[in-house]
């Protein structure tokens, strides 16, 4: 999992052998050692529930909830660049967080093969 924090965007980018682990298990845990005795967790989890996405931090660690019914949906759609995005309450002055989930796509094109334009797609 690669995390890129730029102002109020979290983009986070899985491989599809960790988007297998999400589906299969329900959530997605990795762990960055920044120095000794100091580390960053980050945990995405899938909800079941109809809800919004959201972000809970506990100190070193950053949990991530998707609704299953998205990623579900997004799958379907893969490959494509385009991934998972929600507006996550910020900094209290009304500025959004902004959370991206994307599977690499280079990645899933190897796996999957090329997207093939659904019959409705065609001009």
């Amino acid at each position: 999992m690669k995390l890129q924090i730029s102002g109020q965007q979290l983009r986070l980018r899985i491989d599809e052998e960790e988007l297998a682990e999400l589906i299969e298990q329900g959530r997605l845990c990795r762990r960055s050692q920044l120095a000794e005795g100091y580390c960053l967790e980050q945990v995405v989890g899938l909800d079941d529930a109809p809800c919004a996405a959201a972000l809970k931090v506990e100190g070193s660690r950053w949990s991530f909830r998707i609704p299953r019914p998205d990623l579900l949906a997004y799958l379907a759609r893969l490959p494509c660049r385009e991934g998972l995005e929600y507006d996550l309450p910020g900094d209290g002055n009304g500025t959004p967080l902004r959370l991206s989930l994307e599977v690499d796509v280079r990645d899933s094109v190897r796996k999957r093969g090329p997207r093939r334009a659904a019959a409705g797609d065609r001009a």
